[in-house]
């Protein structure tokens, strides 16, 4: 049997390259160089071959080629090999007899043949102990003796040589990739497996023995095994519980090697082989209706790879899998890499093999991930129209409504005819300095007739648009553009007499454009692939990025929304947001493309704002929730709005019911979502004051053309009602962040299935009724003892207290302790922090309540009318952690959250009942070590009744239910039993 590790990805490897860093690899684990002398391994001193194919060679489907069937003997073939299989997406296969290393040796070989191609020095893993050797190390430290040998198998005595086929073994692969690294996936898989799997009976789980030699390094051949009998009626939870007692009671050394075979002469011994191996293909359950094999599988963990470890400068891994030998019974291998599990089944090939392997492989998916969860909401949305770019949809309003007015500003109002003839204007003006398809022009103004021109002139010359507002300093501007590599700016007054040009980049005035000089622009024609805008965002980063969009994607939201928002030629809609922000792309699309007209409104401030909303006539806006609330306090006495579409950040129940108390019973309050990398927003839903009960109003489902799907944190989908983060998929996903290739991989990513997604941040919850409702930001998240805390939750409580205005909450972090909570309210001067603290302790648990509030005279926003965190004051500057966290415990919790702290190493002092293993970052080795802790030195003498509760521990791994089980088990002891 050979050991396989494939590791797939983008970029290139040059051959000569590789076979250099699988020479200098090797001289430091020679593990990789050994050959057979008679009965023994030894030190060959020859390198590893690298071998070199073509796509052509390797059917990816189903993971078939020549050059994985070639066996290692070690003898007149090599031990180990590299494949090298070109293409896209490129991979190296790691091949190794199994004789010579295990999973894990081989991944220590992969590893340092990386870090030799990137020219980092090799660590070397050159250990000559072997597997017995290690065996009784482990049993040394451990203070017990090893079990005897197994008797000589009964395949040794019962099988006849005769008829033994030629030629290679026949195996089949079999891959899935599922999304999300799974807690137990072992124990998942082992009862699938044995119970439900293409063959039934007890499972063989390897165990890698380097773990209980700290500091072993050897490529070898160093797993002990254990086998783990199923019952018809156990769960997960009892083979995980089953296992873990294995390992607790070091099963794992009891797979010594039975001497006999090994003395056999070598033909004999390969005869006797392959004639076993030929009759197993005949007939798949040969083997066990004779007693030569008593296992339905072999599930082989592998463990969590660090795909960055396995890259170099001009290639990108994006996977890694193993395809394992064929034994006498199935091997599946799991490999955890990026978020995702990779399962792979190893089998020999026959009659209906692979059909078994595939049902074997959709139920594995399924106890994994199940497939109610993987369906995304948005799913059945009606199909969308042809894509087509924006500029031909402007041509075509414009000859449908020539003389109606487009745009109505201060500066006077002008219909479709004018605009498509002043955005033509701007269109040649940049077309005769060599901008067309392709190009991204910068644009830096204000809400005004001649910005919503000018971003039509750069589309209709084929080019994109870069909107800056020009309330932004000198120095920001400068950075934009030069980030964004614009040749040229266009400049409305007064920006134009501004140092806001980094060089290379041209400014073009907009007051000096000759509207009114006769042209026959005609517009360039363009692909809906084309890009339309960037716009830039802030972020976790700290620097901003400039998220590419192209027409399509627009084309998509303006058709839907259109629809949606009951936009038509009779929209008079208001221009609020700043034109940097992506939601002016509301008033630039939705109204101009139907008809109607767009309302610039200059300065925003609550006067300007209810002026516009009383006096303008506007039927429809758009405006972040911080704008609504603005216009609902503003003291609005009369309205004729009919739609207002709420977008950018968390729609309160209380914000909603103010505006529509202000805007009037005939205006819709539409609370939309979406990120700017996915095209303006991509869901809605109309706000109900009798169903939407909730203080955050929900955002609905995604629409035409768009799907929602929500994860967790290790990348699983969540079952409905669970939080998660929002992934949005779809034609609207963006193209990327300009000239930021690393950071548009690690955002922009795809499901395991291929669908292209964008990672969100945001954190969401799927309502029983299949609406979304927006829960808060993930890296606005404190986590408190594996917890999550929402800080817009908090702010909704605060803001209960009848002497709050407004309230928000951030994390902050304090010097030498964990992130903690504060508040920052606008109130009374009469009520103080103590008074709201006490409020809040009455409403939420005790770790959700702010470690510090603060008293400010006003919320600070951005430009763009979201939350300014770095201008709100740090009330921990300075100061140490208040050490409050964690109080409560009693004597047994606390000896409890004394040896978590050790085990996972993290401060007790942050630790309450809620608190889970798993979340915290603990794996089943280590809750083993941990419950063996706990009855050792919490229990006392009551270990063994401690351990029997293993299956309780494993269904609910939090602080509370560990010290109960401790509490019980302690006094069910007899009176008068001490310690």
């Amino acid at each position: 049997m050979d050991v396989q590790l494939c590791v797939e990805g983008e970029g290139g490897i040059d051959p000569e390259a590789l076979r250099a860093a699988v020479a200098t690899a090797s001289q430091a684990c020679p593990g990789a160089r050994l050959v057979r002398r008679g009965q023994r391994w030894v030190d060959g001193g020859i390198v590893p071959a690298v071998r070199v194919a073509d796509a052509a060679d390797f059917d990816r489907a189903r993971l078939d080629s020549p050059l994985l069937r070639t066996p290692l003997t070690g003898e007149k073939s090599p031990s180990c090999e590299v494949v090298l299989v070109q293409g896209s997406p490129t991979t190296v296969v790691f091949r190794a007899n199994h004789g010579v290393m295990d999973g894990g040796g081989a991944m220590l070989w992969q590893t340092q043949v990386f870090r030799a191609l990137r020219g980092e020095p090799v660590e070397g893993a050159a250990s000559p102990l072997t597997l017995e050797e290690v065996m009784e190390r482990i049993a040394d430290r451990l203070g017990i003796e090893l079990p005897p040998r197994a008797a000589p198998s009964p395949l040794t005595w019962r099988s006849p040589l005769g008829n033994a086929p030629k030629g290679p073994r026949r195996s089949l692969w079999r891959r899935r990739t599922i999304d999300g690294a799974h807690p137990a996936a072992t124990a998942r898989i082992v009862r699938r497996v044995a119970t439900h799997g293409p063959a039934q009976g007890p499972v063989l789980v390897p165990v890698d023995l380097r773990r209980y030699l700290p500091g072993l390094r050897t490529t070898g051949m160093v797993s002990g095994a254990v086998k783990l009998g199923v019952r018809e009626d156990d769960d997960w939870t009892d083979v995980h519980a089953e296992l873990l007692r294995a390992l607790g009671e070091h099963r794992y050394l009891a797979n010594r090697n039975d001497p006999y075979p090994m003395s056999m002469p070598l033909p004999l011994l390969r005869s006797l082989y392959r004639w076993i191996d030929g009759m197993a293909v005949q007939n798949p359950d040969f083997l066990r209706d004779r007693g030569y094999a008593d296992t339905a599988a072999c599930i082989s963990h592998l463990g969590t790879v660090d795909l960055a470890a396995l890259g170099t400068a001009a290639f990108e891994a994006t996977s890694c899998y193993a395809l394992g030998g064929v034994g006498f019974s199935p091997e599946l291998a799991i490999v955890e890499c990026q978020g995702r599990t990779e399962v792979t089944v190893a089998w020999r090939d026959g009659r209906g093999a692979a059909d078994r392997v595939e049902a074997l492989l959709d139920e594995i998916e399924d106890e994994l991930s199940p497939r109610a969860y993987r369906v995304p909401a948005g799913e059945g949305a009606r199909p969308t129209a042809p894509p087509c770019t924006l500029q031909a949809l402007l041509a075509e309003q414009v000859a449908r409504t020539p003389d109606a007015v487009a745009i109505e500003g201060a500066d006077g109002a002008l219909t479709y005819a004018e605009l498509d003839r002043r955005a033509g204007a701007v269109a040649a003006a940049l077309h005769a300095r060599g901008i067309g398809r392709g190009d991204l022009v910068g644009l830096v103004a204000g809400r005004s007739a001649a910005a919503i021109t000018a971003l039509w002139g750069v589309l209709k010359a084929g080019a994109a648009y870069l909107p800056i507002d020009e309330s932004h300093p000198d120095a920001r501007i400068v950075r934009l553009l030069a980030d964004a590599r614009a040749r040229i700016c266009l400049l409305e007054p007064p920006a134009e007499r501004r140092a806001c040009l980094p060089p290379g980049c041209a400014g073009l005035s907009l007051a000096d454009m000759p509207y009114d000089e006769p042209h026959a622009w005609q517009d360039m024609p363009g692909e809906p692939t084309d890009l339309a805008y960037v716009v830039y965002t802030s972020g976790s980063t700290g620097a901003p990025k400039g998220v590419e969009v192209e027409h399509r994607s627009v084309v998509n939201f303006v058709r839907w929304a259109t629809r949606e928002c009951g936009i038509d030629a009779s929209t008079r809609m208001l221009l609020i947001p700043s034109i940097s922000f992506d939601v002016a792309g509301y008033a630039f699309f939705l109204p101009l493309l139907a008809g109607g007209c767009v309302l610039p409104v200059r300065e925003v401030n609550a006067a300007t704002l209810r002026a516009a909303v009383e006096d303008g006539g506007a039927t429809a806006m758009a405006v972040t929730p911080s704008h609504l609330e603005l216009i609902a306090q503003s003291g609005v006495r009369r309205s004729t709005m009919r739609v207002v579409m709420a977008a950018g950040e968390l729609l309160r129940r209380s914000t909603a019911l103010r505006a529509r108390d202000a805007l009037g019973q005939q205006c819709r309050i539409l609370n939309q979502w979406g990120p700017s990398e996915a095209a303006i927003v991509n869901t809605s839903h109309e706000f109900d004051p009798v169903a939407d009960t909730d203080a955050g109003v929900p955002f609905g489902r995604p629409m035409d053309g768009n799907a929602l799907y929500v994860l967790d944190a290790r990348g699983r989908f969540v079952a409905p009602g669970e939080l998660g983060e929002a992934y949005v998929g779809g034609v609207q996903v963006a193209r990327g962040y300009r000239g930021r290739p690393d950071l548009t991989r690690e955002r922009f990513v795809r499901l395991a299935d291929g669908t292209r997604v964008y990672r969100t941040g945001d954190l969401v919850r799927r309502l029983p009724g299949g609406e979304l409702t927006f829960v808060g930001r993930v890296d606005d998240q404190v986590k408190v003892a594996g917890h999550r805390i929402e800080p817009a939750e908090i702010a909704q409580t605060v803001e209960e207290h009848p002497l709050v205005r407004q309230a928000a909450v951030l994390p902050r972090t304090r010097p030498g302790a964990a992130p903690a909570l504060c508040a920052y309210v606008v109130g009374d001067p009469g009520v103080t922090p103590d008074e709201l603290r006490g409020f809040v302790a009455e409403r939420l648990p005790r770790n959700m309540v702010p470690a510090a509030i603060v008293p400010v005279p006003e919320i600070p926003r951005t430009p763009n009318g979201k939350l300014d965190a770095a201008r709100l004051p740090d009330p921990f500057a300075g100061v140490p952690a208040d050490g409050t966290a964690g109080e409560g415990l009693d004597e047994v919790a606390a000896a409890v959250a004394g040896i978590w702290s050790r085990t996972l190493r993290l401060d007790a002092g942050l630790l309450d009942e809620r608190a889970d293993f798993h979340q915290l970052g603990g794996d089943s080795l280590l809750l083993l070590s941990m419950v063996r802790e706990v009855s050792r030195t919490v229990v006392g003498r009551g270990e063994q009744e401690f351990m029997d509760e293993l299956v309780r521990i494993v269904r609910e791994p939090t602080l509370g239910r560990v010290s109960d089980v401790a509490r019980e088990v302690r006094d069910r002891r007899p009176a008068g039993l001490t310690e």
